[in-house]
């Protein structure tokens, strides 16, 4: 269970392009800002219930499911 409001992860957008993705995950929960990072960017560790990081490839894919945090 999640502390989070709202849908928290979005397996569906793995394969789809990150900009499209960020615009998909603030439609469905708008309490979060979806932030598209590069792979192997460093990130902070800190957990946010408004914040979802879309990581993508250097084709601007996702790779991995976007999830709060």
């Amino acid at each position: 269970m999640s502390i989070c409001q709202g849908k928290d992860s979005w397996p569906e957008l793995v394969g789809k392009n990150g900009e499209d993705a960020a615009v998909k995950i603030e439609q469905e929960n708008p309490l979060v800002h979806a932030i598209v990072i590069l792979a192997g960017t460093p990130v902070t560790w800190d957990f946010r219930c408004d914040r979802v990081r879309v990581v993508v490839d250097c084709h601007e894919i996702v790779l991995r499911t976007p999830t709060i945090g």
